[in-house]
């Protein structure tokens, strides 16, 4: 029980604090750390790998998280609870969260077809948005997304968390040096033998506790398949744009960045479902690409459920010069000397080694952008919609079969109705494509 005495002291004590405060300098108290609180909206692979990253900085909460499979809502907000020490309000429906007044910043992990609509969402109601890579499913839901966040003046960061991995960016730094000669291509490739086939699999229900029909969303309707959920929806083109989108955007974007180039004048790809011809995928499991520059060529090559990657590594860069060529991954960089005579045409630079804490990194460049109020971020809307757009060039020209020619200035092809019908996606009612 509180005695009048105890009350009297405990009265006093904060009393004198309030007037302590009261007299303290505006700038300490302005000093104070400003927790951001996210919300993540899609918590079931690469959405809870980033709000762990994000909690992982300090002055950080999760005050909601939504899904639309209720199982996973549930674990993520037991585990949540588990990082916090404070359970995150529960949310089925994007618009609810991101309807919050607690939530400062959005994170969205949802499947690429779910990108557009949440974050352009999000830009119109003031929040700083997370969101996982490739930024759009179409070109011309980047072309929205992008300048939703330009309208709005929204601080965002998108998932190529390589872009802030120092030694990615001291692999850069040396191709700009000059020291390997003329660049004369530039090879970007990703092997990855964990992937493998998708087992043919009948339709059935959706499990219990899954909003199927807000799932799909904007994309066609069609009867549930387990190949097309959560982890696999990757490889059918109604929901992204296969290994091309999904490793092609970290890549492709480093062979972009280390060039200081944009968009390319035409691509020509060539590919399909070699490896796997019978398995459920849609997306090729084999693909080449290739990207005409002004004065240098780009190759995209990847590989599904092999590991035979160029230079003994399953993915990575190659800057090709005269003198040398630079090659890194996500474990270093390195330099291997061109011989004429016997001899190297320049110095040899052995292995430098990666730190693994791109991810890390990335977030914290975010937070820092969102305390600031400072959009030029490692990975900024423009970074990130430009190499997207890069990226599925190379999808739309395996689809159409033939060398395509590029506009950037009015993001379409060249003299090509039929391939810039590849441009612009149909949305399934009742979701229309958003306007800005």
């Amino acid at each position: 029980m509180t005695t009048r005495r105890s009350f009297i002291k405990s009265t006093t004590t904060a009393t004198a604090a309030v007037g302590l405060a009261a007299s303290m300098p505006a700038a300490m108290t302005a000093c104070a750390p400003k927790i951001v609180r996210c919300g993540l909206i899609g918590a079931k692979g690469m959405g809870f790998a980033d709000l762990k990253a994000f909690l992982g900085q300090p002055d950080t909460e999760c005050v909601a998280i939504c899904d639309v499979d209720q199982r996973v809502l549930d674990a993520r907000i037991s585990d949540t609870e588990k990082l916090q020490g404070k359970k995150p309000k529960a949310y089925n429906d994007y618009r609810q969260l991101i309807a919050d007044p607690e939530v400062d910043a959005v994170i969205i992990g949802t499947p690429d077809h779910w990108h557009c609509l949440p974050f352009v969402e999000a830009c119109k109601a003031g929040k700083a948005v997370y969101c996982e890579k490739p930024l759009g499913n179409t070109i011309e839901e980047i072309n929205i997304m992008e300048a939703a966040a330009n309208k709005y003046n929204t601080v965002v960061q998108i998932g190529q968390w390589q872009r802030s991995d120092p030694h990615w960016r001291d692999a850069v730094d040396f191709v700009k040096s000059g020291k390997l000669g003329k660049i004369r291509t530039v090879r970007t490739w990703s092997y990855q033998g964990w992937m493998g086939s998708v087992p043919v699999k009948p339709d059935r229900e959706a499990p219990e506790g899954v909003d199927y029909n807000f799932w799909l969303g904007p994309a066609k309707e069609r009867p549930f398949n387990p190949n097309r959920f959560h982890f696999d929806f990757r490889w059918f083109w109604d929901y992204a744009g296969g290994l091309m989108t999904d490793w092609g955007v970290h890549i492709i974007d480093y062979g972009l960045f280390g060039m200081q180039v944009k968009a390319p004048k035409s691509v020509m790809a060539m590919g399909g479902k070699f490896a796997y011809p019978e398995d459920a995928a849609e997306t090729p499991d084999t693909l080449q690409a290739i990207y005409e520059f002004e004065d240098f060529t780009m190759l995209w090559d990847h590989g599904i459920g092999i590991d035979g990657g160029y230079y003994g590594r399953t993915h990575g860069v190659g800057f090709v010069g005269n003198n040398g060529t630079l090659v890194v991954d996500r474990g270093g960089w390195e330099v291997i000397p061109e011989r004429k005579n016997n001899e190297d045409m320049m110095e040899r630079v052995e292995l430098q080694k990666g730190t693994g804490k791109g991810l890390e990194y990335h977030m914290e460049n975010f937070l820092g952008g969102v305390r600031d109020n400072r959009r030029d971020l490692n990975c900024s809307i423009d970074i990130a919609a430009n190499t997207a757009r890069v990226a599925h060039l190379g999808n739309i020209a395996l689809k159409t079969g033939r060398r395509l020619y590029w506009d950037s200035e009015k993001s379409q092809f060249l003299n090509d109705d039929e391939a810039n019908q590849h441009l612009v996606p149909s949305y399934r009612s009742p979701w229309e494509l958003p306007t800005v």
